[in-house]
């Protein structure tokens, strides 16, 4: 089928690839501190997500909380959980090679989610809040990827702001460049690393909050999740915190790009075939490895 490509068009994909990509980008660059700092390959992160997907249902149907209101609570709620999951499982494979703490947050994710279907079944859950879309022009503007993307702009700035102007962000820093000189310094690296899987936990969550009004919210939801953020990481640069910016808003738009030529189920291939490609092309990310 020949597709007749306008401006119009093609200037529609272009905001709804930077609206989606800006959300890719909070998730990933959770996963990206965990790699960062840690070395640990996080499988878990996408069921992470969707317990905060969860909690921002159960806030808005049970307490009639403001979905985007939730977004805090569920990242509070997020952070505490990712804590715990840190001091009690995650530590043992810091220091141990990455295909354990690939297999032990794998079957983190595995128990997340058959937890989830058993507390609350594997019904679609739904936050209708916001519909419709805002005109300007020729070009229609989603309202929940709208406010989705303002949301997540801003969580991702905070994260940035917290990492390079505060001393927790320089403590976090020094230990992702070396732990033994940032424990020299006087660095808690312990606490650092409960810090920093805390951390990427409530971006998670926050990516959860935001995608729970756009989509329905189901136990395996995260899946999907998990593998984009690591497609964003690898295009720009495990553990590069501005490359996880990067590889988010390409990723979008990539997305979009597909679906004006291809069938959904084909554009979905898109996102496999971009990460086979940038693994040959440049395996260390489109703007290297770690940077802080």
């Amino acid at each position: 089928m020949n597709v007749v490509v306008t401006p119009t068009m093609v200037g529609q994909v272009v905001i709804s690839g930077i609206l989606a990509g800006a959300l890719y980008a909070m998730v990933a660059l959770g996963l990206a501190l965990i790699f960062g700092v840690m070395r640990v390959i996080n499988i878990a992160h996408g069921p992470l997500l969707m317990l905060g997907a969860y909690t921002t249902y159960f806030l808005y149907a049970g307490l009639g909380l403001n979905p985007y209101l939730s977004v805090p609570v569920s990242m509070a709620v997020l952070f505490v959980i990712g804590a715990v999951l840190q001091r009690t499982l995650v530590f043992r494979v810091v220091d141990a090679p990455e295909l354990s703490s690939l297999l032990l947050t794998f079957g983190i994710s595995i128990a997340l989610v058959n937890l989830a279907q058993l507390a609350f079944t594997s019904d679609l859950r739904a936050v209708e809040y916001l519909t419709g879309s805002w005109g300007l022009g020729p070009f229609a503007f989603s309202k929940t990827r709208v406010l989705a993307f303002v949301f997540a702009a801003g969580v991702t700035t905070l994260a940035f702001l917290l990492l390079q102007r505060t001393r927790l962000g320089r403590a976090i820093r020094a230990t992702s460049q070396s732990r033994e000189v940032a424990m020299v310094c006087g660095v808690n690296v312990g606490r650092i690393h409960t810090i920093t899987f805390g951390l990427a936990s409530a971006l998670a969550a926050a990516g959860g909050a935001l995608i729970a009004v756009v989509v329905a919210v189901q136990p395996e939801m995260g899946q999907v999740w998990t593998f984009k953020s690591f497609l964003v990481i690898v295009l720009g640069g495990a553990g590069n915190y501005p490359g996880a910016l990067l590889g988010g808003v390409l990723l979008g738009l990539v997305e979009q790009i597909a679906s004006l030529f291809l069938t959904s189920q084909l554009s979905e291939v898109v996102a496999y075939v971009l990460l086979v490609v940038v693994l040959l092309v440049r395996p260390t990310g489109l703007l290297g490895g770690r940077q802080t």
